[in-house]
């Protein structure tokens, strides 16, 4: 037991040298305008993780989304595990795939939602430390269901439009 024990500690070991801590996120506003309503989006992602190597790191993003009209708020959680398949002096390219969860809310208004799916994005490094980071689009499956009215809403695709564009800065330790 304790040989196994040793060993298994060894390899986490192993993996924690080469790790590399990093934080990061974003945060966005934006507006929405119809014939009935128009309210500001308010927006905040921060996310925490790890680097194991050159190709792969794991981690975990937290948002926050908030409305100024209806007072929708939407809570949610993103772990993912990020493969890094082309590498350059000042850009990376990145595929992230996660599995999300999110819980939206207000008076009249209670869902929950899942993604799994795969974001593909681009980092800057723009020093040693600092990275500019986009992701780009959606490619998965998402599925919605309203808590009230026990409506479910299922979407399978490609998402690529100027709204599922999102942009943050990265601190590597």
């Amino acid at each position: 037991m304790k040989k196994i024990f040793m060993t298994l500690v060894g390899a986490v070991m192993a993996l924690c040298v080469n790790a590399q801590v990093y934080v990061g996120g974003g945060a966005g506003v934006y507006n929405i305008s119809d014939d009935d309503n128009d309210a500001t989006v308010f927006k905040f992602v921060p996310e925490v993780g790890y680097t194991f190597n050159d190709d792969w790191s794991a981690g975990v993003a937290f948002g926050w989304e908030g409305t100024t009209e209806g007072g929708k708020k939407t809570v949610s959680v993103n772990p993912y595990a990020r493969y890094t398949f082309t590498h350059g002096k000042m850009v990376n390219v990145f595929v992230d795939g996660s599995v999300g969860y999110s819980h939206s809310y207000n008076a009249g208004y209670d869902a929950d939602g899942i993604e799994i799916g795969l974001k593909p994005g681009v980092a800057v490094n723009l020093g040693d430390h600092l990275s500019f980071v986009t992701h780009i689009g959606f490619v998965g499956y998402q599925n919605i269901k309203d808590n009230k009215t026990k409506d479910k809403t299922d979407i399978w695709g490609v998402d690529v439009d100027g709204s599922n564009i999102t942009f943050g800065l990265y601190y590597s330790f």
